[in-house]
């Protein structure tokens, strides 16, 4: 054995090994993204396909949410969401509301249709649905009601209190200086005048006529059924079109799953 060295022998790669272990890797991407959301479609399986907003309470308009009151802001911003949310076919409005300020009621609806836009929207009723909360309920494509879930209630009522009586009684007196005749108009402190009488049954035949004839547009529904302002039952309102079914949340969900699977 002599003593020179021989130079290592140099490897070359085979052509085309680097292009395979660039798909290797795609591939194993792609396959732990799959197992990602296959957990995660099954760990939020309850999520997936309908979901449930709640508007419950009187409604005004603004982002409050209590006991009592549902701001529009607050249920816009969940229609919206799952409108926009792919993991959701269809949307339940969950109504248990005596009603609400028109303004409210509008803002809701815009956001409600911004929802039926994309997906079905069913309207679940509680206890009630009356009033300015029926307003916003004759926008969705369905409405579900209990056989004794008090509906109906279309109206406006504009309510005036006075207490003069009582404070010139009580010696009490009160200073007004206005900038104009009406500027006061509502004050406890004085009865309305019969001009501001008229100005006020103008301003609630305005808001009721767009109110019934919004209702009126959205649903077949005859207007001597419901001018008169009067509550009434879920049974009763089925026949007069008013509501679509007699059934609880369960039977709106499973109506709503219905409506999204015949639309594809």
């Amino acid at each position: 054995m002599d003593g020179t060295m021989m130079p290592p022998a140099t490897i070359h790669p085979k052509p085309g090994s680097g292009k395979k272990w660039f798909f290797i890797i795609i591939f194993g991407l792609i396959l732990v993204f799959g197992l990602f959301i296959t957990v995660y479609y099954i760990s939020h399986a309850e999520q997936i396909g309908v979901t449930v907003i709640r508007m419950e309470g009187t409604m005004v308009t603004g982002q409050v949410s209590d006991a009592e009151t549902i701001g529009s802001e607050v249920v816009g911003r969940e229609l919206r969401d799952a409108a926009d949310d792919p993991m959701v076919e269809a949307i339940v409005l969950r109504v248990n509301s005596p009603g609400g300020t028109p303004a409210a009621a509008q803002e809701i609806i815009r956001d409600l249709d911004y929802a039926k836009s994309k997906k079905p929207v069913v309207v679940s009723m509680g206890d009630l649905g009356t009033s300015a909360a029926y307003y916003v309920s004759a926008h969705a494509d369905k409405i579900y009601a209990n056989p004794d879930t008090f509906t109906g209630g279309i109206g406006v009522v504009w309510t005036f209190s006075d207490i003069s009586r009582w404070m010139e009684n009580e010696g009490y007196n009160i200073s007004i200086i206005k900038s104009g005749s009406k500027k006061d108009m509502g004050s406890t402190s004085r009865p309305l005048s019969d001009e501001e009488q008229i100005y006020a049954q103008k301003i609630v035949n305005d808001s009721f006529e767009n109110f019934i004839n919004d209702i009126t547009t959205q649903r077949k529904i005859a207007r001597s059924d419901i001018e008169d302002g009067r509550v009434i039952r879920g049974a009763d309102a089925l026949r007069l079109n008013i509501v679509d079914e007699i059934g609880n949340l369960n039977d709106a969900i499973s109506g709503a799953k219905s409506i999204a699977e015949s639309r594809g």
